[in-house]
C-alpha cells in the first residue's frame, strides 16, 4: 500500500495539470503560430511561469487499490499483483487465468 502523501502529492498534481491545461495549450499554439526567434522566446518564457507540477508529464498513474505506481494495467487500472489475484479469486469478468 501507498503512503497516503504519495497519493495525495499525485492528486495535487491532477489538480494543477487541470488547472493550468488551458493555458498551456494556448502557449504552445502561439509558439507554433510565430515566426520570430526571439518571440517564440518570450512565449516560451511565458510557458515556463506556471508551476512545474501543472506539467502533464509529472501526473503518474497508479493502481486503484493500492496506489501502487508500477506494473498497472490501463484496461483495468490495477497494478499486476492485485489484477492476478482478482482474476484467480474470479471478480473480473471476462479476464482467464492463463494455462499452458
Amino acid at each position: 500500500m501507498a503512503s497516503q502523501s504519495l497519493i495525495q502529492r499525485e492528486q495535487k498534481r491532477k489538480k494543477l495539470e487541470q488547472k493550468y491545461h488551458l493555458i498551456r495549450r494556448s502557449l504552445k499554439k502561439e509558439i507554433s503560430k510565430v515566426t520570430s526567434l526571439n518571440e517564440k522566446w518570450e512565449i516560451h518564457g511565458k510557458l515556463q511561469s506556471p508551476p512545474r507540477n501543472s506539467a502533464p508529464t509529472r501526473l503518474h498513474r497508479r493502481c486503484f487499490l493500492t496506489g501502487r505506481p508500477r506494473a498497472n494495467y490501463r484496461d483495468f487500472g490495477l497494478s499486476g499483483h492485485i489484477l492476478r489475484e482478482m482474476v484467480h479469486t474470479c471478480l473480473l469478468p471476462g479476464a482467464t487465468r492463463s494455462s499452458w
